[in-house]
């Protein structure tokens, strides 16, 4: 009986240990699905990445991040604006958001930097410049202003010097490392490719980089992207641009580039080129996407130049064009600013200019309507004090009636004598006037009197009138003749005579 209870005992003891020895391969049992769930875990994409956009105002910022988003109703922000940019991953059913922030144009606002670009995101940020083509003549200053900006900025982080050496020789490194689309089987692991903030950079010898190439690292991932290049055509048509312009452009912000390690990218939103390219680097940079487009130098206004593509003797290949500008030559002595507003106003100024009628014209046509006694023409109004009648101008500018050359016959006598001037005057109303009953006096001309053959009622004989004005301009015409006979064959007896008078 003892060693029966004895054996009962043992057997009792051994299950409680193995109870308690199976407790922790449970527990390392579910350790084991969570480490496997980390590593899975890890191995999808980033949420951590984010995209800094910088430019002027109207260069083109909201839109372009907007055609990257899919949205079709962009808003503008102030100050710094923040959003992001769903990106998927079709290989692997995987997706995660890509922030951005966005500056406003106003350099005042570059305090707000602290928001977007800080010690701990340095490293997941990639900085976008946006200049537009709508004003080729800052592009270099504008260019310039942020990056210095940016380095001002970056100068204010409490970065300390191990880190910035660390973070610029991983750009250098992503600059030596570009492969081009085609010559991936060169490198024994491509997928490798700028993964890991200074990964084994001790055991890797960074050969030393060209003159004039990374000269300002700035330790950031960087890209230049041209925006509006649809407005080219613009700059030829109204302000001549030719090819060797828009080449002298290009070379001017390639060199800027190559300075700063930075990618290059035409683009337009409004005729959607290179914007889906655009995506594509992106996500090919910051995420590590497949991407197997190469350099696009062929069209002017759709350029594409990966960081490491390029180099001085490929920047050159753009002088055998230029004839009449050199490489060398200031920025804005060849690309100048314009006198005038943009060509475009312009344009769209002459499009809504009135031409007003001329005024000669104008007073001509009323003229018409004023002599013929009819309403003028419909919104003309007339002056106060125009008669609509047609003898205005005879009856009421008697002046007109006199002869230049007739009232410099004799200078000695008075102009404005009332025999002459009354039977002309009576004469040629006698011949404007309506033969009626009840028209035709003759009372409102000067000088007139009461001609022979009219009535006391005031009704003239037509017969005896016509033949009395008749008779008296034809005795005013032929006494006119002889003073002016008299004074070409003797003009001083005539002045004495006048003077005797």
């Amino acid at each position: 009986m003892a060693n029966n209870h004895g054996k009962s005992g043992r057997r009792e003891m051994n299950r409680k240990e193995s109870e308690v020895d199976g407790a922790p391969d449970s527990e390392n049992l579910w350790s084991s699905l969570l480490s496997e769930v980390q590593t899975s875990r890890s191995a999808q994409l980033p949420t951590s990445k984010s995209l800094l956009v910088l430019g002027d105002k109207e260069s083109g910022k909201t839109t372009l991040i907007a055609k990257l988003q899919g949205n079709e109703d962009p808003k503008k922000g102030s100050g710094l604006e923040y959003g992001y940019i769903d990106v998927r991953d079709e290989y692997r059913e995987d997706h995660t958001r890509l922030s951005h922030w966005i500056l406003d144009g106003d350099t005042s606002h570059a305090n707000l930097l602290t928001f977007a670009l800080t010690e701990q995101n340095y490293s997941d940020t990639t900085v976008l410049f946006c200049v537009s083509m709508t004003s080729p003549w800052n592009i270099m200053d504008q260019l310039q202003n942020w990056a210095s900006l940016l380095q001002d900025h970056i100068d204010k982080l409490p970065l300390s010097g191990e880190d910035v050496k660390k973070f610029q020789t991983e750009s250098w490194k992503r600059w030596q490392e570009y492969v081009e689309p085609g010559d991936e089987q060169e490198v024994a692991s491509p997928t490798k490719k700028g993964r890991g903030v200074g990964e084994v950079e001790e055991d890797v010898e960074l050969e030393p980089l060209p003159e004039g190439t990374l000269t300002r690292n700035l330790g950031l991932d960087l890209m230049v992207v041209v925006t509006k290049t649809d407005f080219m055509v613009d700059l030829e048509k109204d302000y001549d641009y030719k090819d060797e312009h828009f080449d002298f452009i290009q070379q001017a912000i390639r060199k800027f580039c190559l300075q700063y390690g930075a990618s290059l990218f035409y683009t337009s939103v409004k005729e959607d080129k290179n914007c889906d390219l655009l995506y594509k680097y992106l996500v090919h940079r910051i995420f590590h996407f497949p991407f197997k487009t190469p350099a696009l130098v062929v069209e002017k206004d759709a350029v594409f130049i990966p960081a490491g593509w390029d180099n001085d003797k490929k920047i050159a290949i753009l002088y055998e064009n230029m004839h009449s500008v050199r490489p060398d030559q200031y920025y804005t002595d060849v690309i100048a600013r314009p006198m005038t507003g943009l060509g475009r106003k312009q344009q769209a100024s002459r499009e809504i200019e009135v031409v007003a009628e001329e005024e000669q014209h104008f007073l001509s046509r009323q003229q018409v309507f004023l002599q013929q006694g009819l309403p003028a023409a419909p919104g003309a109004a007339i002056p106060a004090g125009v008669q609509k009648t047609p003898d205005r101008k005879v009856v009421g500018s008697p002046g007109v009636q006199g002869s230049p050359k007739k009232m410099e016959v004799t200078p000695g006598k008075q102009i404005g004598a009332n025999t002459s001037e009354g039977v002309l005057a009576n004469f040629f109303n006698s011949l404007l006037s309506k033969k009626t009953g009840g028209a035709g006096t003759v009372s409102g001309s000067p000088g007139a009197g009461s001609a022979p053959g009219v009535r006391a009622g005031g009704s003239p004989q037509p017969d005896d009138y016509k033949a009395a004005v008749r008779s008296d301009a034809a005795a005013e015409l032929d006494r006119l003749t002889r003073n002016q006979k008299k004074s070409l064959v003797n003009p001083s007896t005539d002045g004495q005579s006048q003077s005797e008078c």
